[in-house]
C-alpha cells in the first residue's frame, strides 16, 4: 500500500478558533483506491478536519494536499475531481431535484445527466420531486448523487449514512465500492463504527482535535484483550484476576474484557457452575470506546502491538 498515490496528505495541520480548538498537529496520509474511515464522536474535530481539506476554511498551521494541490480557498480545479457530502445538507428552495443535480453538474463545468439518472435509480430518487417537499433520507439522496454524478477521483464523506433507511444504505455503500474499483477513493467521516469496521481498509481514530491512532482496521480492532461472555447456573461475582476490564454482571452469567494470564482465567472459570463459555476479540465499538475513556493500560491498541497505531493520550490532554 506504501507505493501508492497519495490522495491526501496533511502535515502537523492545526486549526483554532480564537482560543478554541478545532484541530491539533494533525498528521496523515490516504492512498489512492482506499476507503479510508475517519471516526470520532460530535466535537471531536472530523468536520473541521474536512473543511480544511476542502479549503472551505483556512488552516491555523500546518499544510494538507489533495491530490498534489495545496487544499486552499482558491484551489477551483479540485472541484472537477472531488466529491463532498457534509452532514448537514443544505438547498435552494424552490427547486426540483433534477434541476438542483443539474445546477451541481455545471460548477464543474461536466455533462452528467446520464449518470446524474443512474445514480437517481439506484437510490430510488424521483428527479421531478420538490426539494422544499423531500424527507431528510431522499435530501441525503440528493446529496450523495450531486456528490457522485460526476465520477470523482476523491469523495469525502461526512456522515453520510445518517437519514438513509438500511436498503439504501446497502446501495450507498455498493456505490463506494464500484467508485473504488473504477480507481477512486474515499474518505468516509463517521461515527458508526459497524460501517466504519465493515467497509473501511484503514482507519484514524480522533480525540479532542488529535489523531489518537491510525491502522487497518484489523490492526485497531486487533489487541490481546478478549471479550469473555460467561453463561452460568447462578450470579457471578467479579473475579479477582488482573486484568480483568469493563465486568458485567448478568441474571444468567456475566460479561468482561481480559488481558491477563489464560491458565488463572480456566482456573477461575472451573469454581463456577458453568453452562457455557465465550471468548472472542472485541469489536470495534469496544476499542473505540477505550480509546476514548483513556484506559491505558486496558490491553488494546498500543500494547497489542499495531504496526501503524499511534497513542498519544498525554499530548491529547495537555
Amino acid at each position: 500500500m506504501n507505493d501508492k498515490e497519495k490522495v491526501i496528505e496533511a502535515t502537523g495541520l492545526t486549526k483554532r478558533y480564537g482560543r478554541a480548538r478545532g484541530i491539533e498537529d494533525v498528521d496523515l496520509v490516504v492512498r489512492r483506491g482506499e476507503i479510508f474511515g475517519f471516526i470520532g464522536p460530535n466535537g471531536a474535530g472530523k468536520s473541521t478536519f474536512v473543511r480544511v481539506l476542502l479549503g472551505l476554511i483556512r488552516a491555523t498551521d500546518g499544510q494538507a494536499r489533495i491530490l498534489g494541490m495545496p487544499c486552499e480557498p482558491s484551489a477551483k480545479p479540485l472541484l472537477a475531481r472531488v466529491g463532498y457530502l457534509p452532514s448537514e445538507i443544505q438547498f435552494y428552495h424552490g427547486m426540483r431535484v433534477g434541476e438542483l443535480v443539474k445546477f451541481s453538474a455545471r460548477l464543474r463545468h461536466c455533462d452528467c445527466s446520464a449518470e446524474a439518472a443512474r445514480l437517481a435509480d439506484r437510490l430510488g430518487l424521483d428527479m421531478k420531486r420538490k426539494i422544499d417537499d423531500l424527507s431528510l433520507g431522499n435530501r441525503k439522496k440528493v446529496g450523495v448523487v450531486c456528490a457522485l454524478q460526476h465520477e470523482p477521483e476523491l469523495l469525502i464523506l461526512d456522515e453520510p449514512t445518517s437519514g438513509l433507511d438500511p436498503l439504501v444504505q446497502q446501495e450507498f455503500f455498493a456505490l463506494l465500492e464500484e467508485r473504488r474499483a473504477a480507481g477512486g477513493t474515499v474518505m468516509l467521516s463517521s461515527h458508526v463504527l459497524s460501517e466504519v469496521q465493515r467497509y473501511c481498509d484503514r482507519a484514524a481514530v480522533i480525540r479532542e482535535g488529535r489523531i489518537i491512532a491510525e491502522g487497518s482496521v484489523e490492526e485497531l480492532a486487533s489487541t490481546s484483550a478478549r471479550r469473555v461472555r460467561v453463561v452460568a447456573a447462578a450470579p457471578v461475582e467479579a473475579p479477582v484476576l488482573e486484568g480483568v476490564r469493563s465486568f458485567e454482571p448478568r441474571a444468567d452469567g456475566a460479561s468482561f474484557l481480559f488481558q491477563g494470564d489464560m491458565g488463572a482465567l480456566v482456573a477461575w472459570l472451573a469454581t463456577l457452575p458453568v453452562l457455557d463459555v465465550t471468548i472472542e476479540e472485541p469489536d470495534l465499538d469496544e476499542v473505540f470506546m477505550h480509546f476514548y475513556t483513556g484506559e491505558e493500560d486496558a490491553g488494546m491498541g498500543g500494547e497489542a502491538g499495531a504496526a501503524s497505531t499511534r497513542q498519544e493520550y498525554g499530548r491529547a490532554e495537555a
